[in-house]
């Protein structure tokens, strides 16, 4: 049975190791078909490392020199806002084959990319992925206008071989995200009031059991107020990283 735990730590502790030259930490995973590296950005950026493919979601020019790090043969975008959605970023990390998978307003600016709407999935060099709905419910810019409208922006269930990395995006704890199941590995928004607070990730860590969460996007809100919230649940394990 696994126990939750805190980990800090950014440098090296049980499955953390340091990516080169940016200084961000990598945790490793086993799968039946090798090794699979998630590197932890910053944000709400991510690079994935398995079986001789980068795949990057939402890479931002603010969090990494991307001139330093693996060029992407996959490319995932949950939507459209500034901090997930960088041109700059783009243009520094593909290749004349890399693959985009985003959304239909992203697609707009990047020719040649594949539309996933909600509930799509596409399989890419042996990579399958699905496209979860992410938006709000309770949060709003403004009376009635959400800050991220139903239907315009993705979460991506990632399939590496015998694992599943479920990558939210900007969202809050809405019924599909309950209904997922057999994830081994979450990341959870957690930026008040753009996405979701505290007791809303707990519940929705709850309702679909991940393996490993990994609360992400998180600005100032506190991690440690997570944990507490799930210190009952011995069959999950909560991991801290810097992804302000």
């Amino acid at each position: 049975m696994k126990k939750l735990f805190l980990i800090v730590c950014i440098f090296f502790l049980g499955g953390t190791t340091m990516a080169a030259d940016n200084n961000f930490a990598t945790d490793i995973f086993k799968t039946n078909q090798g090794d699979l590296a998630i590197t932890f950005i910053g944000h709400g950026t991510l690079m994935i490392s398995f079986d001789r493919k980068t795949i990057y979601i939402d890479p931002v020019s603010q969090y990494a020199d991307y001139g330093k790090l693996p060029k992407a043969d996959l490319i995932l975008i949950t939507h459209e806002h500034s901090d997930h959605f960088d041109i700059q970023a783009l243009a520094a990390v593909k290749t004349e084959k890399t693959v985009f998978l985003t959304t239909e307003i992203v697609a707009r600016k990047i020719p040649g990319s594949f539309i996933l709407k909600n509930g799509d999935e596409k399989t890419v060099q042996g990579i399958k992925i699905e496209a979860v709905p992410a938006y709000n419910i309770v949060h709003m810019r403004s009376p009635g206008t959400p800050f991220h409208p139903r239907g315009t922006g993705n979460g991506y269930v990632i399939t590496c071989a015998d694992k599943h990395i479920y990558v939210a995006g900007d969202t809050e704890n809405v019924p599909e995200m309950k209904n997922l199941r057999n994830i081994d590995i979450a990341f959870l928004p957690m930026n008040i009031p753009y996405t979701m607070t505290p007791e809303m990730v707990a519940d929705a860590t709850r309702a679909f059991q991940p393996g490993i969460l990994y609360p992400y996007h998180y600005g100032n809100t506190d991690a440690q107020k997570l944990i507490e919230l799930l210190k009952s649940e011995k069959n999950i394990e909560v991991r801290i990283r810097k992804m302000m």
